[in-house]
């Protein structure tokens, strides 16, 4: 039986979801694209969740669009071309950027196009040092999608955001680490344990606040100062009321490290 192009992944609180198209270089096709974005609905919808894991299965993240698949698509002159951004990319970026928990982006190869915003779209990138990413659209004379246009420019800034869209190159880790691309760089050995860690560590940590701050932090890119000074007042009572809030109070004044739950 051939494996599944998106497997799911369960270490306690962690849930690594996995394109897993090696021999393809994790390309998306229509039934991976699919699975994809039914995998991500259900770790947000997914309580026992308290963070998600983003990565790919063998020398690649994700390379973006199956171009094989894309061409026998154009020769048909199917609309499934037409509808892909708005059916799946779309709505996979928004979950990786909205769910209310937090998202690693572990880049274990090249990530490139859609593949490359799909990790912009976490809140944590970790990259192999052998990884890098590439802007590929222009390159096959096409526009950016999966949300690059909104995430590239506020991680690098506007115009070197249209310069590596506009001339598609392979952006090295170490460069990426100071463009701002990635948010640490760890050698090809290292990078499951780094990964793991840092993934433990969210686990373990307040999973109301981080979402909280993921929204707050989200609205306030998009709203003025006083529209998100009240975003900031509705998740500051909404996280007062939780039982990890609690939970820290009650173990500062033990002096006691907190435990947090995730509620």
């Amino acid at each position: 039986m051939t494996e599944a192009p998106v497997v799911v992944e369960r270490d306690g609180g962690v849930a690594t979801v996995r394109i897993n198209r090696p021999n393809e270089m994790c390309a998306l096709d229509i039934p991976t694209k699919d699975l994809l974005l039914s995998s991500l609905q259900a770790a947000a919808e997914d309580e026992s969740v308290r963070v998600v894991v983003l990565t790919g299965t063998g020398r690649a993240f994700c390379v973006g669009q199956d171009l094989k698949e894309h061409l026998g698509l154009l020769e048909l002159g199917s609309d499934a071309l037409d509808t892909t951004v708005e059916e799946h990319y779309n709505p996979i970026v928004e979950l990786l950027s909205t769910m209310n928990k937090p998202v690693i982006a572990a880049v274990n190869g090249v990530a490139a196009g859609a593949g490359a915003a799909f990790a912009f779209a976490a809140d944590l990138r970790v990259l192999r040092a052998s990884a890098g990413f590439n802007l590929a659209f222009t390159g096959i004379a096409l526009s950016c999608d999966s949300g690059s246009s909104w995430t590239l420019q506020r991680l690098v800034g506007i115009a070197k955001a249209k310069e590596l869209l506009f001339f598609p190159r392979t952006v090295k880790a170490d460069e990426a680490l100071e463009l701002g691309l990635a948010t640490t760089v760890v050698p090809d050995d290292e990078f499951d344990s780094a990964v793991a860690e840092l993934a433990q560590r969210l686990a373990s940590g307040p999973t109301m606040a981080y979402g909280s701050v993921r929204r707050a932090v989200g609205f306030a890119a998009t709203h003025e100062l006083s529209e998100s000074l009240a975003k900031e007042a509705e998740l500051m009572k909404l996280t007062g009321g939780t039982a990890d809030h609690r939970a820290a109070v009650d173990a500062f004044i033990a002096k006691k490290p907190p435990v947090f739950e995730g509620r």
